[in-house]
């Protein structure tokens, strides 16, 4: 693990990696970045929406995707802050609360564009595209449009590729969603486009039909947020920061807590609290233990990576139930 740099930031009273440090410092950056940026394409789409429906649901889309970076940068100010006899565990819990709270909000918006995007189809409603006077010549208003989505599609897009390994880094859920979120930007974005010119060649129901596909997206967004920030904020299993399977450091903690001959049996619980894992390590020994040799092991699970800031080590005569005593599968 990489010794901290002067000024290094800390996560509670864990002090981060130089690694991890600097991903932070240009996380935050990007947050930042991204959100002048998205600030600029929520005006751009309001002024050139006009009625079409597939507009209106990807300028909401746009307004929500302030959301995650928000609550990313709100959120470091709680995790910061150290433990105390009130808060024994700190405030690491602020980032799941954090990713749960954005999850919502996906959720809501996207349920209630689904519900306007639908019934303006079942109404069979007819947009209308008008014209611009631009330069002394008359433009079709939906070029104007097809614009505007091309200047909101691209920069999300290279902002989600470029905060995805950052994400990674610091075991970050929140900046790993917003990433995923604006990666798949392009796809609002196309939608739109399609149904511009859905209504372009006649086709009316085209605008509807691309606003129920961006809306359904948000609504997925928010249902897969939901659910993996509550799996964290009811204690589940630590995972890895994509929510993919079960994080490495599980199976690594449990190799590591066998690793002593006075070892017979062994079995962990890690949880993951944001960004770094409290962990519990149950050992049967073979015979009385120091508790010098119980620290010493607790020490050397801690060494194994900087996520792991709370270890415990606890002797029993047998394995609790419903603990991880097997390598997991995934």
């Amino acid at each position: 693990m990489s010794a901290p740099g002067e000024g290094a930031a800390r996560f509670g009273d864990t002090e981060l990696p130089r690694e991890q440090h600097d991903a932070l410092r240009r996380a935050t950056r990007l947050q930042w970045i991204g959100i002048a940026y998205l600030l600029s394409c929520v005006v751009v789409v309001f002024v050139v929406m006009g009625s079409s429906q597939a507009m209106k649901v990807a300028w909401v889309e746009d307004l929500l995707s302030l959301v995650p970076p928000l609550v990313f940068l709100a959120s470091l100010r709680s995790i910061r802050r150290p433990p105390s006899p009130e808060r024994p565990y700190g405030h690491h819990r602020a980032i799941g609360s954090a990713h749960l709270a954005s999850a919502v909000a996906l959720f809501g918006m996207g349920a209630f564009m689904v519900f306007d995007s639908g019934s303006g189809l079942l109404k069979a409603e007819h947009p209308p595209i008008g014209t611009y006077q631009l330069l002394g010549q008359t433009v079709w208003a939906g070029w104007v449009m097809i614009a505007a989505m091309v200047y909101t599609g691209f920069g999300p897009v290279i902002l989600g590729h470029l905060k995805k390994p950052l994400a990674e880094t610091l075991h970050d859920k929140v900046l790993w969603a917003d990433a995923d979120m604006n990666a798949a930007d392009w796809r609002t974005a196309a939608a739109a486009i399609l149904g511009i010119l859905g209504i372009g060649v006649g086709w009316w129901w085209a605008d509807s039909v691309a606003a129920l596909i961006i809306a359904a997206s948000i609504v997925k967004d928010g249902v897969t947020g939901i659910k993996n920030a509550l799996r964290d904020l009811m204690d589940g299993e630590a995972r890895t920061h994509d929510d993919e399977r079960t994080h490495p450091l599980v199976g690594a903690i449990l190799t590591a807590a066998r690793g002593p001959a006075w070892v017979a049996d062994a079995a962990v619980r890690v949880r993951d609290q944001g960004h770094l894992f409290h962990v519990e390590v149950f050992v049967v020994p073979t015979a009385t233990v120091a508790v010098a040799d119980l620290e010493a092991l607790a020490a050397r699970i801690s060494e194994l990576d900087w996520k792991l800031h709370d270890v415990v080590v606890a002797p029993v005569s047998r394995l609790p139930d419903a603990v991880r005593s097997t390598p997991a599968s995934g």
